[in-house]
């Protein structure tokens, strides 16, 4: 028979969320010497469907910290460019080959192994903790001061305990569907981007190529990326579409991908039920305002990023440096005199990092308005638009695509 325990403890700061921007903010604060507390809804990091891909501002940084040859050690492979194969021949829209950066490239690693690196790394430092199978259910609010968390957590005993957390400093780096952002009660300014993704295992062959698969046809595209032991295929599809197509039946989807990707046609036959499907509604979204007293958002819990460019994780992490860069010192004060943090530090780390994201979105918003939504709404062979073909063309425009994906468009770096 189940049962329930209580329990408070304390820390300096409460990190709710084990994605790569939780994890890596961890990581930098306990390496500073701040007390931090990892919290993760899940009982490991396993997850079907998640981003692969780590980009030359992440591995930049982990040459900064001193683990880029170490992580690059670990299973992975490197895509230099991306091209889409269109009825009309293929289309590179980004090639880093160029860029000026010891990693000209993107790391296509599991997420998996990339947190339990990560992670492994920052308990090297007595003052970390994880903790695994934590569900947040409460913020602790105190004289308008967001104190810690209340979450439960499902025990390997089958025993079910109940937990309080109480921190200086409270973090929701907890992704799209934030529990924290609901429970604060901010609400994001959404868009919706003109599209959908319906994700799915297909079995990997031998003889097949690595990295990334990109094609677009008449109304539809698709991708396909190596998880060295099966691909994780995606087929993109106009926003809203998506129950017609279920209508139609799998043997519709097996047809329409196969003709995309020729090359994976005699294995659609894997594909079998919807079951096998998870839909992906894509949107984009950015909270006006990311902080309260005692407690910040960051990664997609302030912003959620479009597929565009895959560039979530990246500015995730990007957000966790800043917040690691500005808060590390002023929470160390804090944790010795016992006293709370200034909401000015939580103010300065969305500063830096709003305008950043807004000139991302719009780039984003750009591509799906300009190239992806008339390829979309089209029933002709897709064409690469001309001025997206001249700037390409350009050289002194054509690496601002692979920079803007690599990079951003404000790189960030570690404090000294």
């Amino acid at each position: 028979m189940a049962t329930e325990t209580h329990d408070s403890t304390r820390t300096t700061c409460c990190i709710v969320g084990g994605g790569p921007g939780g994890a890596v903010l961890a990581l930098l604060l306990a390496r500073k010497g701040v007390d931090v507390t990892l919290l993760e809804a899940h009982p490991d990091f396993d997850r079907e469907f998640r981003g692969d891909t780590i980009h030359p501002s992440v591995m930049e940084l982990m040459d900064e910290l001193g683990l880029a040859e170490r992580l690059l050690e670990m299973r992975h492979s490197k895509v230099r460019s991306f091209t889409l194969q269109t009825p009309t021949g293929p289309f590179t829209p980004v090639d880093m080959s160029r860029l000026k950066t010891k990693y000209p490239y993107i790391t296509v690693m599991p997420q998996t192994s990339f947190l339990e690196f990560i992670t492994q790394e920052a308990e090297r430092y007595p003052n970390f903790r994880l903790v695994m199978g934590a569900r947040v259910q409460e913020l602790v609010e105190e004289g308008g001061v967001i104190r810690g968390v209340r979450y439960d957590r499902r025990e390997q005993d089958g025993s079910h305990s109940n937990h309080e957390m109480r921190a200086l400093l409270t973090i929701g780096a907890d992704g799209r569907g934030s529990r924290v952002r609901r429970l604060v009660g901010f609400e994001p300014i959404k868009t919706s981007p003109p599209m959908d993704v319906l994700w799915f295992k297909l079995p990997r062959e031998e003889g097949d190529p690595e990295g990334v698969l990109g094609a677009f046809g008449s109304g539809h595209g698709a991708v396909a990326l190596d998880r060295f032991d099966y691909w994780q295929a995606g087929y993109i599809i106009p926003k809203g579409t998506y129950p017609e197509l279920r209508h139609a039946g799998i043997e519709q989807l097996q047809r329409f991908y196969a003709e995309l990707v020729p090359e994976f046609a005699d294995r659609m036959g894997h594909l079998q039920d919807w079951k096998q499907v998870s839909l992906l509604s894509v949107e984009s979204s950015r909270c006006p305002r990311w902080y309260r007293p005692g407690l910040l958002l960051i990664g997609d819990a302030a912003h959620v990023m479009s597929p565009v460019g895959g560039v979530g994780i990246n500015y995730a992490i990007q957000d966790a440096v800043v917040a690691a860069n500005v808060l590390a010192e002023p929470l160390i004060a804090s944790q010795r005199r016992l006293v709370d943090l200034n909401p000015s530090y939580l103010a300065a780390v969305q500063r830096r990092r709003e305008w950043p994201t807004r000139m991302i979105q719009a780039f984003q918003a750009q591509v799906q308005r300009r190239i992806l939504a008339p390829a979309l709404r089209s029933k002709v062979p897709f064409k690469p638009p001309g001025f997206l073909r001249l700037l390409l063309r350009t050289p002194v425009l054509r690496d601002l695509p692979a920079r803007i994906v690599a990079f951003g468009v404000w790189p960030v770096h570690l404090k000294d």
